[in-house]
């Protein structure tokens, strides 16, 4: 059923300051003007500081969200966050090969500190079951390392492991995102076809809390409308350059982007209002 405006899915943990995960997706969603709907895999009580603890919601109810879902507003797309355990992401694979929708993984597998997220059998099973009913995969440098158990040190190494994500693990396309390069942030996409290179300037700022979900959204949201997938990936860039040029300054820590970023683009901005001095 073709629906009056764009729908999406996200399936995914929550970020009780809002920052990251669901509440990030939900944003994303609304700003790119899609209408948003959610599946919680775990609860975690987090902010800006880091993760305190987690709750995992059992697989039987995580299921039914999925079905409550799909049975009355089937979605344009679907993207999938965090996803922590293999018996999760089994179910998910399950669903999702049932249906014939664009799906968008952003696979949370190594936190900011470097700790990883997942077990072995967990990444095991991503890269088994759900890594091939992708859309596209956004891993960052970390997480396309862990997935192809290899070294990225250089942008001929990311175009190198997009490919391999295509070629050998499935996905239709893979966008390895370039954020942990010493110089630019330089992605690079992969669609099967073709290799596409995106590039920004790099802020110099602490506030890159959820920068990894709120990308993945767009590109979702994007996706939703009918866009391809280089246009949905360009898009993206844009919004997120945007969201951490303006950052908001919030959290005691690593604070949150800013999702309406892209509006203050162009509007006269003082030193001091959002960001910290950007650095090239």
């Amino acid at each position: 059923m073709k629906h009056s405006i764009p729908t999406a899915l996200t399936i995914a943990g929550t970020d009780p300051t809002g920052g990251a995960g669901i509440q990030a997706d939900l944003k994303t969603f609304q700003e790119r003007e899609v209408f948003g709907m959610s599946v919680v895999t775990s609860v975690v009580a987090q902010n800006t500081l880091g993760v305190q603890s987690v709750e995992h919601l059992p697989v039987p109810f995580i299921a039914n969200q999925m079905k409550c879902v799909l049975s009355d507003i089937t979605p344009d797309v679907i993207k999938t966050g965090m996803i922590a355990t293999p018996e999760m992401m089994e179910m998910i694979a399950e669903i999702i090969n049932a249906y014939s929708i664009p799906y968008v993984i952003d696979p949370v597998m190594v936190a900011k500190s470097g700790d990883h997220l997942m077990d072995t059998n967990a990444k095991q099973t991503l890269s088994d079951k759900l890594i091939p009913l992708a859309t596209v995969v956004t891993p960052n440098i970390p997480e396309a390392e862990v997935l192809l158990q290899t070294k990225i040190n250089s942008i001929t190494d990311a175009e190198n492991a997009a490919k391999q994500i295509v070629i050998e693990l499935g996905a239709k396309a893979a966008v390895v995102k370039g954020g942990h390069f010493s110089e630019a942030p330089i992605d690079v996409l992969y669609d099967g076809d073709s290799l596409y290179k995106f590039s920004s300037i790099r802020y110099t700022t602490k506030h890159t809390h959820g920068t990894g979900c709120t990308y993945s959204a767009v590109i979702a949201a994007e996706l939703a409308k009918g866009r391809s997938i280089s246009e949905s990936v360009t898009i993206a860039k844009k919004f997120i350059a945007d969201a951490i040029k303006f950052s908001l300054q919030l959290g005691k820590g690593n604070g949150p982007t800013n999702h309406w970023g892209y509006r203050l683009q162009g509007l006269p901005i003082k030193k001091g209002d959002f960001s910290d001095e950007l650095s090239f």
